[in-house]
């Protein structure tokens, strides 16, 4: 087994915990720091919205949503009423959330109104729209992809978990996630800076939905099983999990960011780093990560407990992980 070498570091990498790489289909790093082990989770955070996206891909797939051109509240007509006057959010379509060019009134996240209220999904709704319209502005929201989980909850009569665990976690030999039984501000504070292994969870609004843009545990093994289906076109094991189609309309470039994002491409809840389809990643912060590598067939995954600023680790990768791959 392959080491990870040490020809680029940066303080930013004392705080990760599990590394998996793979080669053309076959396991070639795996690497556990901290006193991690394989089956350890960490709260993956915005790679959490990478997976939301597979899940509105397996929607598609199955007939649930008919196309990501579709209008929001052709959706949630029956389960929500804007509020009077409001014209833009019928104008927002899957797809704006998708590219995170939906329009949000505020200028920051509501957290607080959300998190403190009994259905994330709907109380996200209330946010979406405004009076500046649909400007096609990329505008990075997390809160705003409970409304795209929240589709999955109304189109497929499913609790969304159960949804999951069905259709993406189970073929892909990734253990039932459960819910994370935080029920307090204390205990989403405590899941979201705890750097032990968090279980195989995934952290719950008091409707029973999981979050759609954070809050997913996930071990960097498993992280790399999504990364090896994606990287193979939506197989795994001879098994179709997602469309080929969503698979390539999902890694597309829909958007291009400025500095402040790092100078990416972005997909659909996926990250292009070098604005080509070559390589594709889900990125949360602290460094978790999911990267693939399409031209050199190479996956990376990589677990890490929360560290603001870590923004580095495509970087880290690259520098030595993916050069030991192609060059031993």
């Amino acid at each position: 087994m392959k080491k990870v070498s040490d020809s680029y570091s940066s303080k930013n990498d004392v705080n990760i915990k599990q590394i998996i790489a793979y080669k053309d289909n076959i396991l070639e790093i795996e690497e556990y720091r901290d006193g991690f082990e394989k089956d350890d989770t960490m709260n993956v955070m915005s790679v959490t919205k990478s997976v939301t996206s597979l899940l509105i891909g397996i929607g598609v797939d199955q007939g649930l949503i008919k196309s990501v051109d579709d209008y929001v509240m052709d959706y949630y007509k029956d389960v929500y009423i804007p509020k009077r006057g409001e014209q833009t959010i019928f104008k927002v379509t899957i797809r704006h959330l998708l590219t995170m060019t939906a329009p949000y009134k505020g200028k920051s996240e509501p957290w607080t109104k959300v998190c403190t209220s009994d259905d994330w999904a709907l109380t996200t709704m209330d946010i979406l729209g405004g009076r500046k319209g649909i400007t096609g502005e990329f505008r990075y929201h997390t809160l705003g992809m409970q409304i795209l989980l929240g589709i999955i909850r109304i189109t497929s009569g499913m609790n969304v978990l159960d949804f999951a665990n069905k259709y993406l976690f189970k073929p892909l030999r990734i253990a039932p996630r459960t819910d994370a039984g935080c029920k307090s501000k204390e205990d989403q504070f405590e899941y979201l800076m705890n750097k032990k292994d968090h279980g195989k969870v995934w952290f719950m609004d008091p409707a029973g939905m999981p979050t759609a843009g954070w809050g997913l545990s996930l071990s960097a093994y498993e992280m790399a099983q999504i990364g090896l289906m994606v990287l193979n076109n939506g197989e795994y094991n001879n098994t179709r999990i997602v469309s080929e189609k969503w698979i390539e309309m999902m890694t597309q470039s829909y958007i291009s960011t400025d500095e402040k994002f790092g100078n990416q491409d972005y997909g659909f809840l996926w990250w292009l780093p070098h604005r080509t389809t070559d390589v594709v990643a889900a990125v949360g912060d602290g460094g978790n990560i999911i990267y693939i590598d399409r031209k050199n067939r190479i996956v990376v995954a990589v677990t890490a407990h929360f560290k603001p600023m870590v923004f580095d680790r495509v970087e880290y990768i690259e520098k030595n992980i993916v050069d030991v791959l192609i060059n031993t």
